[in-house]
């Protein structure tokens, strides 16, 4: 067995074993394996393992990785989940089923035009990255910009606004994770609740949320997808964008 299949196992149990800690049924959340800067062959072997979600960080490599594993295209969803800057919009919408980090609406409208030029494709699926931290230094919109935000996104041709992303602050503190976490679920369930009925949120139903050291927390506060990377794949390199 190699060792990223025996990771992808234990990752799953720690899912497993969250999910019933709360009662839920570990089917509901879904694991997106971040492989940014490993290379093709460790995604392959991923697959091998059952792995069908991957997320990535930075657009040049995730569109080669994306090239390079084309035979296994129609088994796979691809996921970007770092910054994207406007210049770089037209290559993820080309490539990428998910963009995770919309934090304004200047990309979205981008994405949502340049996905049409691909009528073949079917619509990007949209998560609004939410700084639930206040951090600075981090992307996302801030907690009362979120609604304004989402009901823009509803509104846009070639695109699915499916929920919210957040990447809160690193804590040990489990009390912490599960308050950074709590925010997001709340600000969540306060969008869904108030446009239940709207036309562009018949598919809000993700909370984009956890990763390899705060997943368990994250699941108790109601993630329903969980981005791991190094619990995975292992330690990374760093890497020059």
């Amino acid at each position: 067995m190699s060792l990223i299949t025996s990771n992808l196992i234990e990752v799953r149990q720690r899912l497993e074993l969250a999910a019933a800690a709360v009662q839920r049924k570990p089917q509901d959340i879904q694991l997106l394996a971040v492989s940014k800067t490993f290379p093709a062959e460790a995604v392959e072997e991923a697959v091998h393992a059952g792995q069908t979600a991957f997320g990535e960080n930075y657009v040049q490599e995730g569109v080669e990785k994306i090239q390079e594993l084309a035979k296994l295209r129609p088994l796979l969803q691809w996921h970007f989940i770092g910054p994207l800057q406007s210049n770089k919009t037209k290559e993820v919408a080309q490539h990428f089923d998910w963009i995770h980090s919309i934090d304004r609406l200047k990309i979205a409208e981008r994405l949502s035009a340049q996905r049409g030029d691909y009528p073949e494709l079917d619509a990007l699926q949209l998560c609004v990255q939410v700084n639930v931290s206040e951090e600075e230094s981090k992307g996302g919109v801030s907690l009362p910009e979120t609604e304004a935000l989402c009901i823009a996104i509803a509104n846009l041709p070639h695109v699915t606004l499916r929920g919210l992303m957040a990447i809160p602050a690193p804590s040990p503190d489990l009390s912490e994770q599960h308050a950074a976490f709590a925010k997001l679920k709340a600000c969540f369930a306060q969008i869904k609740l108030k446009h239940s009925t709207a036309i562009g949120f018949e598919h809000f139903d993700t909370l984009s949320m956890g990763m390899s050291d705060d997943l368990e927390a994250a699941v108790a506060e109601g993630s329903t997808m969980v981005r791991v990377g190094s619990a995975i794949f292992g330690k990374r390199a760093k890497i020059n964008t």
